[in-house]
């Protein structure tokens, strides 16, 4: 994926967005083991981080789509369900290329 400042920025000008990828920072802080897909391996479902923001199901699916747009967070389909997880090298990448610009 090619990174887009414009697309990352964006995404992280959320506080909920910010919250949720400090949540997939560490899933096993912050959220319950799940029955299907491991919280590491596999990501989290997005119904539990749905859940823990306390929005409704479009919000939350939104903020997770803005986030995937962004390259920061992958999704993985596991039954209905769609698991995400942090994209460390997708993030890093976006850092260094916000070292270049400021």
């Amino acid at each position: 994926m090619t990174i887009d400042l414009e697309a990352g920025l964006k995404a992280l000008a959320s506080e909920k967005r910010l919250q949720i990828l400090t949540w997939l920072k560490d899933p096993v802080a912050h959220f319950p083991p799940q029955t299907d897909g491991d919280l590491v391996k596999d990501g989290v479902c997005g119904l539990f981080i749905t859940e823990k923001l306390g929005v409704s199901q479009p919000t939350a699916s939104e903020h997770l789509r803005i986030l995937s747009d962004a390259g920061f967070l992958t999704g993985r389909k596991i039954k209905q369900w769609i698991f995400y997880r942090r994209d460390e090298k997708e993030i890093a990448a976006f850092k260094a290329l916000l070292r270049t610009h400021i």
